[in-house]
């Protein structure tokens, strides 16, 4: 009889337990809107519902003075997929014609995702063959300088020829603005009418949406030589104001180009990046949670590997450029140190990594946690990146997926660009440590600091108005 009473008692333990598994599984399937990862290189078939609404997170404004008015949000139903094919998986290309379907407003960004995905493979074949085909060094043998006074490389003027003619057959960018480039790049073909014979009139029309869309073709160049990872960064904004009618006064065109390309992050459509790595992988976001497809060469799409990315609230990992330690601002030296010493809010030790490529360097802290950071320091009081289409998109990811990015106390996403190739510092990761390293610096009274966060805001207020 005790045999028998422990038998069964096992037998009821083990259904109870499978109760409590099948519930929260339940649960789970409740709670998210796109699959789960159910194999490293597939999405194999899930069961969802019909699209449901997202309304993109907004990070409350952080800021010395008092928060500016929030930016208006805008709702992004978030595709679903209630049968997925279990040899191509869930594709770049079947995500967009979902998200296009979901949102009919968002149609015209099919092809423009599209566009910029098709440069991004030709940049991974570029980057992959670049010792095979001399594409490395310097152009010109180092003659050849972009506007910000940096040497290029010859993969920088190729890499940024190949987004540009991407961007501007899809037909709905007007204004194209990069880091090789001077001056924004008016793309008057998007205007152009069908004339007939496969030719286009020379007359300007306004034909369907029409994006600016800002990017850094080639981000950690200098890293190609060695097979260090590199990355491409992209950000898309909506036009301000229509292109159509630029042509029709002489010089109009630069000043149009100008309002339609400074815009601050918080205006942003979309943004991601692609890192050519021991894989290629192609992130973004639409405003409604950040998503990682991985390049699948055998049938050349990239595939959803990493739905719903969430960066942790917490990491371990702290990832700065230790040679400039001593310049940087006082209140960033005595964060690191607390890091390196357990002496935290945490209590932890944490590890230092440090790629030198800012889309390495992002996605490790996108998966792991921690932070990471560009900041400022004494040769370079605004910091080296720039804030247009380096920092504004890469903040817009990293709050999509959760986390925060900071010039040191200032919310990036805030700021309104005043040129385009303006620099400014950049802290970003998971929110409690970028929360963390702020307090350090609303800590501090240093008036020369003051003084550069109250410019930047006031900055960005003027060119606001």
């Amino acid at each position: 009889p005790v045999r028998r009473f422990s038998n069964f008692a096992c037998r009821m333990a083990r259904c109870a337990a499978l109760c409590v598994v099948a519930l929260a599984a339940l649960g789970c399937a409740a709670a998210f809107t796109t699959p789960s990862v159910f194999s490293p290189a597939r999405l194999t078939s899930a069961r969802l519902g019909r699209a449901v609404s997202v309304r993109a997170p907004r990070t409350a404004a952080l800021r010395m003075e008092e928060a500016a008015p929030a930016a208006e949000e805008r709702t992004v139903k978030a595709p679903v997929f209630d049968e997925v094919c279990e040899q191509t998986g869930i594709t770049l290309t079947r995500y967009m014609m979902e998200v296009a379907r979901a949102n009919p407003d968002l149609r015209d960004l099919e092809s423009l995702i599209g566009g910029i995905s098709l440069a991004c493979k030709t940049i991974a074949n570029l980057v992959d063959r670049a010792t095979i085909t001399g594409m490395v060094g310097y152009e010109d043998d180092g003659g050849s300088i972009n506007v910000q006074g940096e040497e290029q490389k010859k993969l920088d003027v190729v890499t940024n020829d190949v987004l540009k003619r991407a961007l501007k057959f899809t037909g709905k960018v007007g204004v194209i603005a990069s880091e090789e480039e001077d001056n924004p790049v008016f793309n008057k073909d998007a205007y152009k009418v069908p004339g007939g014979e496969g030719k286009y009139k020379d007359v300007l029309a306004d034909i369907g949406s029409k994006y600016v869309t800002v990017f850094d073709p080639l981000d950690g160049s200098s890293n190609v030589d060695a097979n260090i990872p590199t990355g491409t960064i992209f950000g898309v904004y909506e036009e301000q104001e229509s292109m159509e009618n630029c042509l029709m006064e002489e010089g109009a065109v630069e000043g149009q180009c100008l309002l339609n390309t400074l815009q601050p992050g918080s205006s942003l459509a979309a943004a991601g990046y692609c890192l050519y790595s021991s894989s290629c992988m192609f992130v973004f976001t639409l405003g409604a949670g950040l998503n990682g497809f991985t390049y699948d060469r055998s049938i050349g799409e990239f595939v959803l590997t990493h739905p719903n990315m969430k960066i942790p609230k917490r990491g371990k990992i702290y990832s700065f450029n230790e040679a400039n330690r001593w310049d940087w601002d006082k209140p960033l030296q005595e964060y690191v140190t607390a890091l390196q010493t357990a002496q935290g809010q945490t209590g932890v030790q944490y590890s230092s990594r440090y790629i030198g490529s800012m889309v390495g360097d992002v996605h490790r802290t996108l998966l792991y946690g921690g932070i990471f950071g560009y900041p400022a320091d004494t040769k370079n009081k605004d910091g080296k990146l720039r804030l247009l289409y380096e920092a504004a998109p890469m903040s817009f990811l990293m709050e999509q997926g959760g986390g925060l990015s900071l010039t040191g106390k200032t919310r990036i996403m805030d700021l309104k660009p005043q040129k385009v190739h303006q620099r400014v510092p950049f802290l970003a990761g998971s929110y409690d440590d970028v929360m963390e390293m702020r307090s350090y610096y609303d800590a501090c009274d240093d008036p020369e600091i003051i003084k550069r966060c109250l410019a930047r805001l006031e900055g960005s207020a003027a060119s606001s108005e």
